[in-house]
């Protein structure tokens, strides 16, 4: 089969190179083999890092950048992008990030989601009447209640004092009081992007399933996921309903639940969503093959991963699909099973980490190349 026409819809290599990048290098790979062919790029991310970098691109938004707290409330920069139809979309990742302080045991206490409480006012007062945030590669754990805070939403102690930053607050919250919530959030559509459902509390919960990666120790799980309970039941007593049950309510260390709770978010799992604005069924549905791919691929891709996404969508097509991975696990067999008909890595030789992703440019080139002639088979 010679395709006429190859749809590129990559997720990031992180830290290496974006989205973006990987489709054009994909694309010099390749034309080595065939120079007519049509090439269709579709920047796709997941709803964590380079998610507004690749709605801004195929929407023709802009982005801004306003100065706003860390998760350790130390000032830093954060960008989020905004339409001409007054849609906008933030990465809680940009203010509130995993990557923008240590994993430790004080931090992931005391770590706040306020910066991503004030991404929202920014696109409050740039007229947004539509939000999608992006709720992946958080650091905290604190159930959201710094982005509450940051929309007005007050959590006191007994003593009528404003609880801590992060975790730890939880563990002192008395009472709840919305009656200074920016009236701009209830005139505002809120939409929830994670590929995580897992609820607020318990064995499948924020603090036990993720709590350890940001530094938080297995001696203190029960502990800090019994505050967690103390919180999920008060907002429970407040909304009338268990919020905390939800799917979704325990992503971003319960930033869901807040979502869910003050701002009445819905959830998507965020390829399904990004996938449809950035209406990539249509350029599948007159492409010949489908290329995607992430950094590394193994069974955690198949629970709501871009690549996966994108192949179940390939075949409702009947596209064959290669994935380009920067690693892949031992066992492919989910992958294939979950609609990957090839997986290639682009790494083509022993190497270092640090080798790879030097030689990162002209190692993804060469599986273009090497993509393109397994479709010519």
């Amino acid at each position: 089969m010679e395709p006429k026409k190859i749809v590129i819809a990559m997720d990031s290599f992180k830290g290496s190179a974006t989205s973006l990048e990987l489709a054009d290098w994909l694309e010099s790979g390749i034309h080595r083999v065939q120079p007519d062919i049509q090439v269709t790029k579709i920047p796709i991310a997941d709803g964590g890092e380079g998610t507004i970098a690749a709605l801004m691109l195929a929407l023709n938004g802009r982005c801004l950048t306003v100065e706003v707290n860390n998760p350790l409330g130390e000032a830093t920069k954060a960008f989020f992008g905004i339409t001409d139809q007054q849609v906008a979309f933030i990465e809680m990742a940009k203010a509130s990030g995993i990557t923008l302080i240590e994993q430790t045991e004080a931090n992931a206490l005391q770590a706040s989601s306020y910066g991503l409480g004030q991404l929202i006012v920014a696109a409050l007062d740039q007229g947004a009447k539509e939000i999608y945030v992006g709720i992946g590669g958080s650091a905290t754990n604190d159930g959201g209640v710094g982005m509450a805070q940051a929309l007005g939403v007050s959590f006191k102690d007994a003593h009528g004092q404003e609880i801590a930053p992060g975790a730890a607050g939880l563990a002192e919250l008395a009472t709840i009081d919305i009656s200074q919530l920016d009236p701009r959030v209830s005139q505002t559509a809120f939409h929830m992007l994670s590929d995580v459902a897992n609820p607020l509390t318990g064995d499948n919960g924020a603090i036990r399933i993720y709590g350890g990666q940001k530094g938080l120790p297995e001696h203190r799980m029960a502990e800090v996921d019994g505050w967690m309970q103390q919180y999920r039941q008060r907002i429970s007593d407040l909304v009338g309903e268990d919020i905390g049950a939800r799917a979704g309510a325990g992503a971003a260390g319960g930033v869901g639940t807040a979502l869910m709770a003050f701002c009445q978010a819905d959830f998507y799992q965020g390829i399904d969503k990004i996938l449809e604005l950035l209406q990539v069924e249509k350029q599948m549905a007159t492409a010949n093959a489908v290329i995607t791919g992430e950094g590394f691929m193994d069974a955690q891709s198949i629970n709501g991963k871009a690549p996966i996404g994108i192949a179940k969508m390939a075949k409702r097509y009947d596209l064959p699909v290669i994935a380009i991975v920067g690693g892949a696990a031992d066992e492919l067999a989910p992958l294939y099973e979950a609609g990957i008909d090839l997986v290639l890595g682009a790494v083509n030789r022993p190497m270092t980490l640090a080798e790879a992703m030097d030689h990162v440019k002209i190692n993804v080139i060469n599986a273009g190349e090497t993509a393109a002639r397994a479709l010519m088979i």
